[in-house]
């Protein structure tokens, strides 16, 4: 049975930062990754943006080059899928058949796209917006000359999606299940901000609406019936409806969880020498007044990194992190920083029709998030705000003659 002192399951953001602070931390151990992708670690915000729209290759767009894990002796192998967990040896199994050993597991394993389970399902030309597999045959539909896109969903990836593929002159239509746009992470302002946007370039966007069935011919899809009634006409769907978190293996093993696996302020999950990092791991954040929650960001992955790097190198540092978000749709940069669910107040500083703003949220009168569009300034400057709870007068936050920085 091959063996390694730390074995890292996932190579995303989190996974590939777990290797690299373990080396910069001295780890003199062997380091395994294990992926079930195909290729060497990358980037995936730019999925959804540069690399579909072709603006970036893929070579530009890959964490590290591959003799950078060869320099550091972090051996990776890909298209290797964990199917089983045995806590009690420290081994996992892969689909293959194979044991390995593991003197501490990190499991950074992500999540699988959430996909439709309407009748038509199954048919040609319906994508998900996860990996670059799922953005190549994206692209390949789409320079076989798919012009008439149906993206299901209304959070960051469909709404990023759907710019992109305005910009490449496909009529879309985006069906959103929800009232408004953005509706889990953006407070009501926001959401008609971007609704706005999106309908003046040209999206059609459907709300309070899902798919009931999709039909095609030939086996490939050629509309989308909505559940109000509405039929749709599509060359491709594209799916942004959110992850199942990639855990089933640890919970089958006995770790605690239910929306992902449960970790401690130092990833570690209720399995011995088994932490868990990134979107499949639900913690107790201390800006969300600390509720179990999963976060899906790069922000999130590094730094849940780095505590467990440090940790298995002795050297202890629970997560307190901030969280932050970005998008990037048409020329608009939306930057949040904190979390703005559970706010009571809305205050909107600038003027929303000069496409630079900021939106702010507290609760019971304390500053909890920002949302800044166009506005980096407010973004470097709040963080300070939601970090101490700042208490400050609505009126003063909506002032744009006052900076945020001389309001603490």
């Amino acid at each position: 049975m091959h063996e390694a002192d730390v074995v890292i399951v996932g190579s995303g953001h989190a996974g590939a930062q777990t290797a690299i602070v373990l080396r910069q931390c001295g780890f003199a151990g062997s380091v395994l990754m294990l992926t079930r992708d195909r290729h060497l670690p990358y980037e995936r915000p730019p999925l959804s943006k540069d690399y579909l729209q072709g603006a970036r290759l893929f070579e530009r767009i890959m964490l590290r080059p591959a003799s950078f894990w060869e320099e550091r002796a972090i051996t990776i192998r890909t298209g290797a899928n964990v199917a089983d967990v045995d806590p009690a040896r420290r081994a996992v199994t892969l689909s293959s058949g194979e044991r390995i050993g593991y003197g501490q597991l990190v499991w950074a394993a992500g999540g699988d796209p959430r996909m439709l389970s309407c009748p038509g399902s199954h048919l040609e030309g319906i994508h998900a917006v996860r990996s670059r597999d799922d953005l190549d045959r994206l692209r390949a539909d789409l320079d076989a000359g798919a012009s008439r896109v149906v993206v299901v969903g209304g959070g960051y990836i469909g709404l990023e999606t759907a710019a992109v593929l305005r910009a490449l002159g496909r009529d879309v239509t985006l069906v959103e299940a929800e009232d408004r746009l953005l509706s889990r992470v953006a407070g009501a302002e926001l959401s008609q901000f971007f609704l706005r946007e999106h309908r003046a370039h040209g999206v059609n966007v459907v709300l309070s609406a899902q798919v009931d069935a999709l039909t095609g011919r030939a086996g490939r899809v050629e509309a989308a019936r909505l559940d109000i009634g509405e039929e749709l006409a599509c060359d491709v769907v594209v799916v942004g409806i959110g992850i199942v978190p990639a855990v089933g293996p640890l919970i089958a093993a006995g770790a605690v969880g239910a929306n992902g696996v449960d970790v401690d302020e130092y990833c570690r999950t209720s399995l011995p020498h088994v932490f868990a990092i990134g979107d499949c791991a639900a913690h107790a954040n201390p800006y969300a007044d600390y509720e179990i929650i999963r976060l899906e960001s790069v922000q999130n992955a590094m730094d849940m990194a780095g505590v467990a790097a440090r940790t298995i190198c002795g050297d202890p540092q629970p997560y307190r992190s901030l969280p932050w978000f970005w998008s990037n749709q048409y020329d608009l940069r939306l930057q949040t920083v904190g979390l703005s669910a559970g706010h009571d107040t809305a205050v909107v500083r600038g003027r929303m029709q000069e496409r630079t703003f900021s939106i702010l949220y507290l609760k019971e009168g304390r500053v909890r998030a920002l949302d800044c569009v166009n506005a980096t300034r407010d973004y470097a400057q709040g963080r300070r705000l939601v970090e101490q709870r700042a208490e400050i007068d609505p009126d003063l936050l909506a002032d744009t003659s006052v900076p945020l920085k001389d309001m603490l």
